[in-house]
């Protein structure tokens, strides 16, 4: 099979899909001898993703309004006989048979959440984008669902690949935390969020949270917010101020990838009471760490997390807060939840999410 892969959005996004595009080439390197492959990147891009799989660069940008139409003809040349798109929508014609991976759909269950030009773009196309693919790759059952209840995608036309962990996330030794601890100026003891700062994340609802938990534990840990601005972040920090937690919250954005298993290390617990995940990769990765975690009850976060830490109610802020209450507080129960993080953890590797995918690219063909 000549299998072709869609990078582009590696170059114009770090973190969610764009690790699922890296580590997923890099998997099917490992794993895949037989096929040929060739993986395709922004033409603005110096990065190459592969060591061993063909590349070629493109000139259409991603999420462009003609991306559908340009990408098909850019592709023509190519012959290939799969072509997997891992960002949602397909061109009109780029293979004999199309792959497409839905991570999530927040866009039609909080369509307010995002921003207008994103709507527009997932929105306006998911409907054809399934239809339209051979075969469709979902990182969690939640999702499946999803498509089967809200866009009446047939269950077998969909096959399941949870996400895998970098093996950089794990426990490190305590030199590589002092060290980490003094670059970012860190804290003792903190509540951890890892992710973008926007409304889906529901980091409202932590900080009305943590006003909760101050009233009966003053002396509570600050929070760290490590993530990137998204859209609205003014509300987020007008909301700050209006509850006056000042230098309670404490802001480190663009944490270098390689700081980021030490930020979980150090932290006492995550916090993501997410509104929804497609999948919760930081909830992963902070058990791959030994850090415990207070997830939402929704979504794809009770697969991720399993039987490990808690889960809340994100729509109640008080739940959160008691869940935040018993992890600070109940060090016997939290050593439990620690080493049964790890445990589970272990199990998700980017070499089962390659094999799921190569298993559909041959069924497609």
């Amino acid at each position: 099979m000549h299998i072709g892969i869609d990078a582009r959005l590696t170059y114009y996004r770090t973190g969610g899909i764009s690790t699922y595009i890296r580590r997923l080439v890099q998997a099917l390197e490992t794993l895949d001898s037989a096929n040929r492959y060739t993986v395709f990147h922004s033409r603005k891009t110096s990065d190459s993703l592969v060591t061993r799989f063909d590349h070629a660069a493109l000139w259409t940008p991603a999420h462009h309004r003609i991306e559908r139409f340009a990408l098909s003809l850019e592709l023509a040349r190519f012959n290939l006989g799969v072509l997997h798109s891992p960002d949602f929508i397909p061109p009109f014609r780029g293979a004999r048979r199309h792959v497409i991976t839905v991570h999530d759909l927040t866009f039609l269950h909080y369509p307010q959440y995002l921003t207008a030009d994103s709507r527009r773009y997932y929105n306006d196309q998911i409907q054809a984008a399934v239809r339209h693919a051979d075969h469709i790759l979902a990182d969690s059952e939640a999702t499946k669902a999803d498509l089967h209840a809200m866009l009446n995608v047939p269950a077998d036309k969909v096959s399941v690949h949870m996400l895998g962990v970098d093996e950089s996330f794990r426990p490190l030794p305590k030199d590589d935390l002092a060290y980490y601890r003094q670059q970012l100026d860190l804290p003792p003891d903190y509540i951890l969020f890892v992710g973008t700062f926007e409304p889906r994340k529901n980091i409202i609802g932590l900080l009305d949270a943590y006003r909760l938990l101050l009233t009966d534990m003053p002396d509570a840990p600050p929070i760290v917010l490590a993530g990137k601005r998204g859209w609205l972040f003014d509300e987020t920090l007008a909301h700050v101020e209006a509850l006056s937690l000042g230098n309670r919250i404490l802001w480190r954005e663009d944490i270098p990838q390689e700081a980021l298993p030490a930020l979980y290390n150090m932290a006492h617990v995550l916090a993501l009471p997410s509104f929804y995940e497609g999948f919760g990769l930081t909830a992963l990765e902070a058990m791959a760490c030994g850090t415990v975690t207070v997830v939402s009850n929704r979504s794809s976060l009770p697969e991720v997390v399993g039987d490990v830490g808690l889960q809340i109610d994100p729509d109640n802020p008080a739940t959160i807060a008691d869940a935040l209450r018993h992890v600070l507080t109940d060090t016997a129960w939290g050593e439990t939840m620690r080493q049964r993080g790890l445990e589970r953890a272990a199990a998700f590797t980017w070499e089962r999410t390659a094999q799921v995918a190569l298993s559909v690219y041959k069924k497609v063909l």
